[in-house]
């Protein structure tokens, strides 16, 4: 009994030290309170620059964000076939091709109907189902894709869409508020709520990697949703996550990247980027440090194309490339990026270390290879 005393007291001593404390701030004057806490003087524009809730950055985007819906053909035996004991008797089967099906989101961009989403969420598809926030639904037909960004284009016919808002990835910061809208699993969509972890991330997954990294919880079926900031502007495309599902990091196209790639998609096809012919690697710390580099930096060219920019610009391996367009470079990825971002014929002004002594030359953008070229 005394043990059973001493427990139930303890709830009624912590309601009474919060009540303690709620008489405390209720006799400190309202204003001595710190001017950030005095939400009755805040203005109109004031209180929109400091969103206390993200339901109205959720209306103006959720309309804009579509859940997809794939069959593919797959090969394989369909059940009850794909029993493992069946699988060892001979002669009783051949794989044989059969529908499959996957799910993903994507995001309204345009009001005649071009959606972004990811390469890898309508690739082989045989057909595609788009089901809109206001719960329409349509087929969706594929207008182009990047597998360098990962990047697709749809089309639907569906009337009375609700394009998204594009925001600044480019101005975005570390510490940002995002929510990921999607339909992760296939439950519907949803909306998780979360910060800019890191800029410029690249993973290795694609050729061209320029992510945005995001603790908001991303998961299979947000592939191809929308990342946006605090006020419902599309800041980029959800693409890939570490591991199964989500363990607070998660990563998305730039939406700046993406608009392009959709340009380029819609206007030729393809998407045109800028070449310059060379294999670099980031500057070993050690070959920095004799070439006299602080901090180290720099792309040690280790192999040049015979019939590229970088030729016909005198460029050897051996050299290392400081600076592309008054830009520092700091490894091959990022001189990648730069240079992809340019325009065929586009002048690339190149600050140049050789034996010791730099130099600058400038070459003349080609146009890079598509995937699978040589």
């Amino acid at each position: 009994m005394r043990w059973l005393l001493r427990n139930l007291a303890l709830p009624a001593l912590a309601g009474l030290a919060a009540g303690a404390l709620v008489v405390l701030a209720a006799r400190t004057p309202w204003r001595d309170f710190p001017e950030a806490l005095r939400l009755d003087e805040l203005t109109p524009q004031a209180a929109l620059d400091k969103p206390l809730s993200y339901a109205d950055a959720v209306a103006r985007a959720a309309p804009s964000v579509v859940n997809i819906y794939t069959t593919k053909v797959v090969a394989g035996r369909a059940p009850p076939f794909t029993d493992p004991l069946l699988g060892r008797m001979p002669g009783v089967l051949s794989p044989q091709r059969r529908l499959g099906s996957s799910l993903g989101s994507g995001v309204i961009v345009t009001a005649d109907g071009l959606i972004l989403t990811n390469h890898h969420v309508v690739k082989g598809a045989e057909t595609i189902l788009i089901l809109l926030h206001d719960g329409r639904e349509g087929d969706a037909e594929v207008v182009g894709v990047d597998p360098e960004t990962d990047l697709a284009v749809l089309r639907t016919s569906l009337p009375d869409l609700s394009p998204i808002a594009v925001g600044n990835p480019r101005g975005a910061r570390v510490g940002d508020v995002v929510l990921a809208i999607g339909n992760p699993f296939g439950v519907g969509q949803s909306v998780s709520q979360g910060i800019i972890s890191a800029l410029g991330r690249g993973l290795g997954l694609n050729a061209l990697e320029n992510f945005i990294q995001t603790d908001a919880a991303i998961n299979p079926g947000n592939s191809g949703g929308a990342l946006v900031d605090a006020y419902g502007n599309l800041l980029g495309i959800n693409s890939a996550i570490l591991g199964g599902a989500s363990v607070g990091v998660g990563f998305a196209i730039p939406a700046d990247i993406a608009l392009r790639v959709m340009e380029d998609l819609v206007a030729h096809g393809r998407v045109i980027r800028g070449w310059l012919g060379v294999q670099a690697q980031q500057l070993p710390s050690a070959q920095a440090e004799r070439l006299g580099l602080d901090p180290p930096r720099g792309l040690l060219i280790t192999a040049v194309h015979p019939a590229s920019p970088a030729a016909a610009a005198g460029l050897a391996p051996g050299d290392v490339i400081l600076k592309i367009n008054g830009r520092r470079v700091e490894d091959g990825r990022e001189g990648t990026q730069i240079i992809a971002g340019l325009r065929p014929g586009s002048p690339i002004e190149l600050e140049v270390l050789r034996g010791g002594e730099r130099f600058t030359t400038t070459a003349v953008a080609g146009e890079r290879p598509s995937a699978g070229d040589d």
